[in-house]
């Protein structure tokens, strides 16, 4: 039997997975992290992305993060995210709006809060959009 590690993602909103799994991949703040059982202790930030659940089962589970925390603990692995969507539940159709609309907040900025809020958006909805394509092609 593989060795597990039991994760829980949690936002502010709801806990969106808690449960054992192989293996863990995140988008970290330096590039893409991999948590494994047994690794060290961690803490760090988390920008928006594809948080990548190895079940044991063999089955995938993908949830969007629009950035957060990580800590990693001996048999404990906690992503506390800013918000987080299970992959089965984003929307395109969304997703490709709020770029659209924080694009257009980008040129039309009337402040430098303005257009650094507007960053951070087209950065969450570039990152879910990313998500749906790995998603719909089964390559995770």
């Amino acid at each position: 039997m593989a060795m597990t590690i039991h994760v829980d993602v949690v936002s502010a909103e709801a806990s969106i997975f808690s449960g054992l799994v192989e293996f863990v991949a995140l988008p970290g703040e330096a590039g893409e992290l991999g948590i494994l059982p047994g690794h060290m202790p961690l803490m760090t930030r988390i920008k928006p992305g594809t948080v990548r659940l190895k079940l044991p089962n063999q089955k995938e589970e993908l949830i969007f993060v629009a950035g957060g925390m990580l800590e990693v603990q001996p048999g404990l692995v906690t992503v506390l995210a800013d918000t987080a969507i299970r992959g089965a539940d984003l929307d395109q159709a969304k997703a490709s709006d709020a770029k659209r609309r924080a694009e257009e907040a980008m040129v039309n900025r009337a402040s430098e809060i303005d257009y650094a809020r507007a960053q951070i958006e087209l950065a969450e909805a570039v990152a879910q959009l990313s998500a749906i394509e790995k998603l719909r092609k089964g390559t995770h």
